[in-house]
């Protein structure tokens, strides 16, 4: 092979070739000898043919194609479906399980208290976990942790190894929540992460709506124990469909354990979480403030600790990005008003409106059937508006909507409850949907697990402070509608629901004054300049 000019940037016989964008560049390398017959000699060992450069040198910050990506994500689109099905399911279970193991109504709630707790224990340490582990193996291990937990509260004799199988399950479910987000922004090409983020949030939406109707159902015709053994066959299905389809896109770096951060983690989200759901059992008491106090003092602790060492548990720096943390509120707060209109609405139409609970399921089944349309519509007019626009679309039917139920009283109509649910169906998915595609799309690839695990994280803690907010002034409406001489029950119960509907109008708006510092991101990816070695990429 012939020689080559030597200088101060080109010793050890390698040369460096930068690509920073699509085209290819020039390579100086010896070129073959052509013979008569238009054929060439064999190439030397140190020259790089052009396809191999191309595959070693463009690595994207965006994933490489995948033929099938909705086949790939299949067994985790069920996970998270099951997962979030089994949170809204049991609200409809605890008076048959009150009746049937003898416990307190205030005993009974850990059924909820405790799959929360352990969603929100988990959470934080998915983004750690996926640098370790295979994203497959856990979401394998996730979905056998649940199927054990559903097979063991089809069957518990008592009530602590039922709880004991509600917390697997939780455990689950804050595995593959935020692992099916990473996922996504490997297995999709950039173009389609609205579309795709439309997908999942269709399968996180949905199924909170139809879990009571379907709960309710099963109960009418077997009992609260056929609502578990149904998981257990659909965690199944999960297990397969992840074990046949599914790839691990996300690579591991495997940083370093810090042990302290585990259990600051686990014991800060646990204080905060459970002491926020207990507020609406407990009050204020002692044991509520007393947690309140341990889990805000650990988190400050565990924050600084991601900061300040070298291999965090949770790279907290993504909340530094404002094109990721704007969104990320935005998402939060919607989220929150979510839960807190879920929680309302169907109690206002039993107690307030005197419906069976069979009629207010079906009552509520056409708003989640226009949510569900509305989320798929979402992504996709995503990929191509960006997400301020939908977000102000979003917030404009969603105000609408909340005003129309201040209209609803214990005389109102089935039509205008429809009515009036449907808007807010409507709203709902503009905002979330387009604000958490526009947050994970803002990180660069390395961050993804991370930023996921924080967007899980802060819904599912506001979710919880929000569930508690609506409890406690729903209670205080009711209560001064009792001061003010009121004598009828349900038109208290719908007073106080109104009160709860004001907490999420405020968190409606303030999506909304958040929109206006979001930033548009809609240029395809960049291509990370990349040094390729020709002589150590061809031998």
């Amino acid at each position: 092979m012939g020689g080559r000019p030597r200088d101060g940037n080109d010793i050890d016989m390698k040369k460096r070739i930068q690509l920073s964008d699509y085209k290819t560049t020039a390579l100086k390398t010896t070129t073959p000898k052509a013979t008569a017959l238009n054929t060439t000699e064999p190439e030397p060992k140190t020259t790089v043919r052009k396809n191999q450069l191309l595959d070693a040198a463009f690595v994207p910050e965006r994933p490489h194609h995948i033929d099938h990506p909705h086949k790939v994500m299949l067994g985790l689109y069920i996970s998270v479906f099951l997962g979030m099905l089994s949170e809204t399911s049991m609200n409809i279970t605890l008076p048959d399980l009150m009746t049937d193991f003898g416990v307190s109504s205030g005993t009974v709630q850990w059924m909820v208290v405790g799959y929360m707790l352990a969603i929100g224990v988990v959470l934080p340490c998915v983004g750690f976990l996926l640098k370790w582990v295979k994203a497959k193996t856990l979401a394998l291990f996730a979905l056998t942790c649940f199927l054990i937990g559903a097979i063991v509260c089809t069957f518990a004799p008592t009530f602590p190894i039922l709880l004991a199988g509600r917390i697997a399950q939780g455990i689950s479910t804050g595995i593959v929540l935020p692992t099916m987000y990473a996922a996504i922004m490997r297995v999709f090409p950039p173009h389609k992460i609205g579309a795709a983020n439309g997908v999942a949030g269709l399968v996180i939406m949905f199924a909170p709506v139809i879990g009571p109707t379907i709960a309710g159902a099963l109960i009418g015709a077997l009992s609260w124990r056929a609502i578990f053994a149904l998981f257990a066959v659909v965690a199944v299905i999960a297990i397969v469909c992840t074990a046949l389809f599914f790839v691990t896109p996300i690579e591991r770096t495997r940083p370093s354990v810090d042990v302290l951060s585990i259990i600051a983690s686990a014991l800060g989200f646990g204080c905060l979480v459970a002491g926020v759901s207990l507020i609406s059992d407990m009050g204020f008491s002692p044991v509520v403030i007393g947690l309140l106090i341990v889990g805000v003092l650990v988190l400050a602790f565990y924050a600084h600790r991601q900061l300040t060492i070298a291999s965090p548990l949770l790279d907290l720096h993504a909340l530094g990005i404002a094109a990721f943390r704007v969104p990320a509120v935005m998402v939060s707060c919607s989220f929150a008003c979510t839960l807190a209109f879920m929680y309302l609405v169907p109690q206002e139409l039993q107690r307030g409106l005197g419906l069976s609970s069979t009629v207010a399921g079906l009552l509520m089944l056409p708003g989640g059937v226009v949510n569900a349309v509305c989320t798929l519509m979402a992504g996709r007019l995503f990929d191509r508006h960006g997400a301020r626009r939908l977000v102000w679309f979003g917030s404009a039917m969603t105000v609408i909507g909340g005003a129309l139920f201040f209209v609803i009283g214990t005389d109102s109509t089935a039509a205008l409850f429809i009515a009036a649910h449907i808007i807010v169906m409507i709203g709902i998915p503009f905002i979330q949907q387009s604000a958490q595609s526009a947050a994970l799309k803002s990180l660069p690839m390395h961050m993804a697990a991370d930023g996921s695990t924080i967007m899980n994280t802060m819904q599912q803690v506001c979710g919880a402070i929000a569930t508690a907010v609506a409890t406690c002034l729903l209670g205080l409406g009711q209560a001064q509608y009792v001061a003010a001489g009121g004598a009828n029950p349900a038109q208290g119960f719908v007073d106080g629901s109104r009160y709860g509907y004001v907490f999420g109008l405020v968190l409606v708006i303030m999506a909304l004054a958040f929109s206006f510092r979001l930033a548009e991101h809609n240029d395809e990816p960049k291509l990370v300049p990349v040094h390729v070695d020709i002589e150590k990429l061809a031998a």
